[in-house]
C-alpha cells in the first residue's frame, strides 16, 4: 500500500513553490581539483540516491491514485486546447495503437504511485527504475553522450551535480544541526538536476491531459532526513509546453527510502477509466 499519511518531519512543498532550475557549474568545478582526470560522476556524487524509494501520496490523491475525469486539469495551467484533447481522449484507441504507457512518460510517472529504484548503471550514468508500468529513466552525466536515433516516453535527460546549503534549496531541513540560531554554518546537502527533452508525447494525466514532443522537463533531486531514522527524496519539477500549458507547471513530490526492494514489483502499463464525468468549468 502507498502511504496516505502527512510526511512527518518533511515541510510540504505546493504546487505554487518557486524554484530555480536554471543549470549552475557543476560540482567538480567548484571543487577546483587539479591534474589528472576529472572524476566520474558517481565519484563525485555529494548524495547517495542509491536505493528504493516508495511514493508518499500527501497531495492530489484524487489525480494520482485514479484516473481523474475527461477534461479535469484542476490546478493544471492547462491551454484550452489541452483541456479539451483531454476530453476527446478515447483510452480505447491508445489500447489498440500499443500506446498504454502515454501517461508514464518522465513528467506523468514521477507523479504515480510508485515505487523508483535507483543505482548506477555506470559511472557516468544513473539508472531510475519504476516497478509502476515498468518504465526506466537514465540520467547522463556525460556531456558527449546523445540521444537516441528515436524518441521514447523516457526522453533524454542530461544531468549534473549541484551543491546548496541545507535549508537554502527545495526543502528546509527537518532535523538538528547546522544552519539554525546558534547551530553554527549549514551543512551542505548535495543535490541533482536533470533536463528531458525529446520525449514522446504523452499525458500529464492518465485522463489524456497531453503534452507535447517539445516539453521541456526540468528537476531538482534532494534528500533530506526526518526521524526517526529517515531518508526522505524530495523532487522539485516544471514541465514546459507552450502549446498545451499557459505557464510553467510546477510541482513537489515526496518519497520515502525503504530499507530493501523486497515490495518493488514490476507491472504493465495499465489504462483504467475515468471515474467520473468531466467538469463543466476548470480554472488554475
Amino acid at each position: 500500500m502507498y502511504s496516505r499519511w502527512t510526511t512527518p518531519g518533511v515541510r510540504r512543498a505546493g504546487v505554487g513553490v518557486v524554484v530555480v532550475l536554471a543549470a549552475t557549474a557543476p560540482l567538480m568545478a567548484q571543487q577546483g581539483r587539479q591534474g589528472g582526470a576529472p572524476p566520474t560522476a558517481q565519484a563525485a556524487a555529494p548524495t547517495d540516491f542509491s536505493g528504493t524509494w516508495v511514493a508518499v501520496v500527501t497531495e492530489d490523491w484524487r489525480w494520482r491514485m485514479v484516473t481523474p475525469p475527461k477534461g479535469d486539469a484542476a490546478s493544471i495551467p492547462a491551454t484550452p486546447a489541452a483541456i479539451q484533447a483531454s476530453r476527446n481522449w478515447d483510452p480505447a484507441k491508445d489500447i489498440a495503437a500499443g500506446q498504454q504507457c502515454k501517461a508514464w512518460g518522465a513528467p506523468g510517472v514521477m507523479r504515480m504511485p510508485t515505487r523508483i529504484r535507483i543505482g548506477w548503471q555506470d559511472s557516468q550514468t544513473l539508472k531510475l527504475e519504476f516497478d509502476n508500468g515498468t518504465q526506466t529513466r537514465l540520467l547522463h552525466f556525460d556531456s558527449n553522450a546523445q540521444p537516441p536515433a528515436s524518441a521514447d516516453y523516457q526522453g533524454f535527460s542530461r544531468a549534473h551535480w549541484e551543491t546548496v546549503p541545507e535549508g537554502q534549496g527545495q526543502v528546509a531541513p527537518t532535523g538538528g544541526g547546522g544552519g539554525g540560531r546558534g547551530g553554527g554554518p549549514p551543512r551542505l546537502s548535495g543535490a541533482l538536476r536533470v533536463v528531458t527533452t525529446q520525449m514522446k508525447p504523452g499525458y500529464m494525466r492518465r485522463n489524456g491531459l497531453p503534452y507535447s514532443a517539445d516539453a521541456v522537463y526540468s528537476e531538482a533531486f534532494d534528500v533530506t532526513s526526518g526521524p526517526p531514522n529517515e531518508r526522505w527524496l524530495i523532487v522539485t519539477s516544471q514541465l514546459v509546453d507552450p502549446p498545451n500549458l499557459e505557464q510553467p507547471y510546477m510541482l513537489s513530490t515526496h518519497f520515502k527510502r525503504e530499507p530493501n526492494d523486497a515490495r518493488f514489483q514490476p507491472r504493465p502499463c495499465e489504462i483504467t477509466p475515468p471515474v467520473l464525468d468531466a467538469p463543466r468549468t476548470e480554472s488554475f
